[in-house]
């Protein structure tokens, strides 16, 4: 049995528990010294352009933007005979989305309240960032499917690319006022982990004997 993913998902889910115990101690949420600061710097900064420019960035992080985009990669692997890369960015992408979901019920930490918000505020709670869990599994799951077949010749402008991409999605949840520092950055680093533990599961015997997705088959056809 494959259990070389499991390091990643205890990673992420460390990462998810270490950071509820430093921003919700005991039954009582509480604001960090972090989340003072990172709030007050983006407050400092408004104005109306960068707001309506914010209110339009933090939507590349909603499942009503990714879910499609998704859907479309995994038609694409699909089509060119890649099923297992066809599943990954959905997975990649439903799972970071669930697990943002269940560790809000669990930690139930109110949203900022610092200073006035500039969008509508959220109706769930605060910990961690599900915008920023999406994008950023979205984006690795994307850069590791390029990096499988090289099918970039520019990995790194892509890697910036999507790096910029998640980085602008995570301050504008923080720059809207609906999310705190805190809850950016631990969702961030657990998606990167949860991506990179799904990721050694799907492929942990392809990237082994360094094929693709027909290895693995034939290697389950033939034991």
């Amino acid at each position: 049995m494959r259990t070389h993913f499991l390091p990643y998902w205890l990673l992420s889910l460390a990462v998810l528990a270490i950071g509820a115990v430093q921003v919700c101690p005991g039954s009582e949420c509480g604001l960090t010294t972090l989340d003072h600061w990172g709030l007050s710097l983006v407050n400092d900064l408004r104005s109306g352009p960068l707001d309506r420019a914010m209110a339009a960035v933090t939507w590349l992080g909603s499942l009503f933007v990714l879910a499609p985009l998704a859907g479309l990669a995994a038609w694409w692997r699909l089509r060119r005979g890649h099923r297992l890369e066809a599943a990954f960015m959905p997975l990649a992408l439903i799972g970071s989305a669930l697990l943002a979901h269940l560790v809000k019920l669990w930690v139930a930490r109110p949203r900022p309240a610092l200073y006035p918000f500039t969008t509508a505020m959220p109706a769930d709670w605060s910990y961690p960032s599900a915008h920023t869990m999406q994008v950023m599994a979205a984006a690795v799951a994307l850069f590791l499917i390029l990096l499988r077949h090289r099918t970039s010749r520019r990995p790194l402008t892509v890697g910036v690319l999507l790096a910029a991409l998640v980085i602008c999605v995570a301050l504008s949840r923080i720059y809207l006022q609906v999310h705190f520092p805190s809850d950016v950055l631990a969702g961030g680093l657990a998606a990167a982990f949860w991506v990179f533990g799904l990721y050694a599961l799907l492929f942990g015997r392809a990237v082994k004997s360094g094929g693709d997705d027909k290895t693995v088959k034939k290697a389950q056809d033939n034991p």
